[in-house]
């Protein structure tokens, strides 16, 4: 292997950027895997993310087998194991990160300029086949779809590995709702951190210097030299040119790509990679749902499979049959097991979806009934409270639910506004809770949905009956006591439920929480992660700390919208 060191990348406005490229031993041309963020190319996995390392190797021991994990860094390919398969690895530092000087803006349209030179650049030189691959999670699959859509001629075929795209909606602001507790987490610990110039960033492991770079810059410079994210999305609650631009137009993205969805990973990732599939223009996209731990199902021996499959097609031209599969990848969860089952279909939502209403009651006592209830019943909570869940009968039989949700709510408010958290959950005949280890946090719910009330209104060619869009371009605030009708999107998940389980919706106006012990784990977690929503800035007692009414009854039939899939007789 040939590895080089801080590569300089000039950009077109004089900045030099810095990359590590890893390449095989040849004269041969070979094709790019490629990844770019601000976590640090020289900042190793094993000892800046050494608890998630650590819990990873106890979860599986012979995780990227072959590989001595020399060269790790977070959320990014092995080069141990891709060299070897004849590809060559860049990791780029992104602007004002790591060793590349500048202003760091994250997800900017200077940011995703940046990348798409850099591509070009990649695609360029003489070790290289002149085809670049994109591969890589969270980040480095977010900005994935931003640079795609400026299509810069080298870049092949790509890989987002979970990665959300929609800046407002997909983690900024859930349903309008301010998502700011995992940026207050994450930023000061993964991108601050590791901020070009920082002189307390960590050390790369293989340069034995700084992995900030060479400036020694104080806390004030640092400060000047950075975009003030949290402030942005908190002093821009509708969806505005600064979300815009930071989100991708799909009608640009054309690239093929393979996007890998987590079936648990509400309040960041999965509905990026679920929208690309449906919205983006490309005509060779393919969409995989998988469960598990953030990073976990990248690393493991079925996720390297499945990128290699991809990539070899694409970027090496082997006819290995890729383009005669199947283009969704459905792997279907169990209550209380690990095991899964692999199917594969030909459309998202499947072909074969049964769309059923589960109605609420409010005579029954939080009831969910297949049939509407005959008379109009009402049922109050207070809105910071664990507000009020909904159980169905048991189930007949099994019963599959794979595919996006909504819940159509028909509401009235005590103040002139409400938000909306509205969960779904599922319980054993004993009682026992169905939940799953999630990207975060160990204990995730089946699937999870927000909106503010005062952001209601929907784009009706952009919405569909399974997904409604909302502009969240025009607050309309309520008349207190008045009557509305709100539509509220849940994002897609995949549970195959035995006979006799109940299903769950509990609907509150604050994060979903359980009683009982916080769990340990990225950040103490009670249910929802880190993916908090609780700013008093954005969400105020005197407006969101009222009562909160639930309509139901054939005159205002509330009701949440399944994609229950029949079994093949």
């Amino acid at each position: 292997m040939i590895i080089e060191r801080d590569v300089p990348i000039r950009m077109d406005d004089g900045v030099v950027l810095r990359a590590d490229v890893y390449r095989p031993d040849t004269t041969a041309r070979v094709p790019v895997v490629m990844a770019g963020g601000p976590y640090g190319k020289g900042v190793k996995y094993q000892e800046h993310y050494k608890p998630l390392w650590d819990s990873l190797l106890k979860m599986h021991p012979d995780v990227l087998k072959g590989s001595q994990h020399r060269w790790l860094t977070w959320e990014t390919v092995d080069p141990e194991i891709w060299i070897p398969w004849g590809y060559s690895v860049v990791r780029l530092d992104s602007r004002g990160a790591g060793r590349s000087p500048g202003y760091l803006d994250i997800f900017s349209p200077r940011e995703t300029k940046d990348y798409a030179i850099a591509i070009e650049w990649a695609g360029q030189q003489a070790w290289s086949n002149g085809k670049v691959g994109l591969n890589g999670v969270s980040y480095y699959a977010i900005n994935q779809w931003h640079v795609a859509a400026l299509q810069p001629k080298h870049l092949t075929a790509m890989i987002p590995w979970e990665g959300a795209a929609d800046f407002y909606r997909d983690w900024s602001r859930h349903g309008g709702i301010m998502s700011n507790k995992f940026m207050e987490i994450w930023y000061p610990r993964q991108v601050e951190s590791v901020q070009h110039g920082n002189p307390k960033g960590p050390r790369d492991h293989w340069m034995k210097t700084s992995a900030t770079g060479p400036d020694k810059l104080k806390p004030r410079q640092l400060k000047e030299n950075r975009a003030d994210t949290l402030a942005n999305q908190l002093g821009r609650e509708m969806d505005d040119e600064w979300y815009r631009e930071r989100s991708p137009d799909w009608t640009k993205v054309v690239v093929p790509f393979l996007s890998p969805a987590s079936w648990a990973g509400f309040g960041l990732h999965p509905r990026g990679n679920f929208e690309a599939f449906t919205q983006a223009a490309s005509k060779e996209k393919w969409l995989e749902g998988h469960p598990g731990r953030h990073e976990e199902w990248f690393y493991l021996d079925y996720g390297m499979q499945l990128q290699k499959k991809f990539f070899d097609y694409y970027l090496k031209g082997e006819k290995n049959g890729w383009d005669k599969e199947k283009r969704v990848w459905i792997n279907l969860r169990r209550p209380f097991t690990n095991d899964v089952t692999l199917r594969k279909e030909d459309a998202w939502p499947l072909k074969s979806t049964k769309w059923t209403r589960l109605f609420l009651d409010a005579g029954g006592k939080g009831k969910l009934d297949w049939a509407q209830p005959k008379t109009n019943k009402t049922a109050k909570f207070k809105a910071l409270t664990r507000g009020i869940t909904w159980m169905s009968p048991p189930l007949e039989e099994e019963t599959e639910i794979t595919g996006p949700m909504a819940a159509k709510l028909f509401i009235s408010s005590s103040t002139v506004d409400a938000d909306l958290f509205v969960t779904l959950q599922a319980f054993s005949p004993a009682g026992k809770e169905v939940h799953f280890q999630g990207t975060v946090d160990p204990k995730t719910p089946l699937a999870q949905g927000w909106l503010r009330a005062s952001h209601r209104k929907l784009d009706p060619a952009k919405s569909e009956p399974w997904r409604p869009y909302h502009t969240h371009d025009d607050k309309m605030p309520l008349n207190p006591g008045d009557l509305y009708e709100v539509d509220v999107e849940i994002w897609p998940q995949c549970i195959v439920l035995p006979k006799g389980f109940r299903i769950a919706l509990n609907i509150a106006g604050k994060d979903f929480d359980r009683p009982g012990p916080t769990v340990e784990a990225y950040v103490p977690s009670r249910g929802s992660g880190p993916f908090l929503h609780d700013d008093p800035r954005d969400r105020p007692k005197a407006v969101f700390g009222g009562e909160t009414t639930l309509h139901t009854g054939p005159g205002h039939a509330s009701y949440l919208l399944l994609p229950i899939i029949p079994a093949k007789r």
